[in-house]
C-alpha cells in the first residue's frame, strides 16, 4: 500500500554526501498537491524521495484517476523512462511535503554504466514491483473493497496524512459515490 525502500534512500544519502559536482544531485522541495511528474510530459530529471508520501496515477483517456500505488522515501521516479527513453508514463503528487533528491539524466546514465550497486538496486525495485502488482491485483480478487478501504484507513492514520475521498476511491478502483456508501456501512 505504501512503498519505501531503505536500500536506495541509502545509496542516495551516500552519493548526496560524496559528489564532487554539487548540481549532479540537489535536495527538491514539493508541497502538498504538487505534481512531481506528469503524465506524457518529457523527463527532465530523476528524483528519489527523501521525506513525504506521493501518489502515483494514471489519467484515463476518460479523465478518471487510477491510483497505482503510494509512494515513500526510498522510491525512484522517472528511472522506466529514463531507461526505455520516454514521456512519462503517469503523474506522481505529492499527498503530503516531500522532500526529493533530483539528479540530472547524464549524471544517472553514467552511474548506470559504472556502478553495480546501483544495478542491483534497479533490478530489486523492479523485481518487488512486480511482486506488488502480482500482490494487489490478487489481494483485490480474494478480499472485498471493504477491507482494503479499512488498510487505507490505517495507513492514514499510522502515516499520519489526510487522503481525500477521491483519491481513496481512485485507489481502490470505485467511484466516490460507492466509497460513501461503504464508509457510511462501516460506521
Amino acid at each position: 500500500m505504501l512503498r519505501t525502500n531503505q536500500a536506495f534512500l541509502d545509496y542516495f544519502e551516500e552519493l548526496y554526501r560524496n559528489q564532487k559536482e554539487e548540481d549532479n544531485i540537489v535536495l527538491k522541495f514539493f508541497s502538498r498537491d504538487e505534481k512531481i511528474l506528469i503524465q506524457d510530459w518529457p523527463l527532465s530529471r530523476l528524483m528519489l524521495i527523501k521525506e513525504g508520501i506521493a501518489k502515483c496515477y494514471f489519467t484515463e483517456e476518460n479523465g478518471k484517476e487510477f491510483i497505482v500505488e503510494f509512494l515513500g522515501k526510498g522510491e525512484i521516479l522517472g528511472e522506466v523512462e529514463l531507461i526505455k527513453n520516454i514521456n512519462c508514463l503517469c503523474c506522481v503528487q505529492a499527498i503530503s511535503d516531500v522532500m526529493v533528491y533530483e539528479t540530472n539524466i547524464p549524471y544517472f546514465k553514467s552511474l548506470i554504466q559504472k556502478d553495480l550497486a546501483l544495478n542491483h538496486l534497479l533490478l530489486n525495485s523492479f523485481a518487488e514491483r512486480i511482486v506488488n502488482t502480482s500482490s494487489r491485483a490478487s489481494y483485490q480478487q480474494l478480499y472485498t473493497v471493504e477491507h482494503t478501504l479499512g488498510q487505507l484507513l490505517e495507513m492514514q492514520v499510522k502515516q499520519k496524512i489526510q487522503i481525500s475521498k477521491e483519491d481513496m476511491a481512485a485507489y481502490l478502483g470505485i467511484t466516490v459515490r460507492s466509497l460513501n456508501r461503504i464508509l457510511k456501512d462501516l460506521k
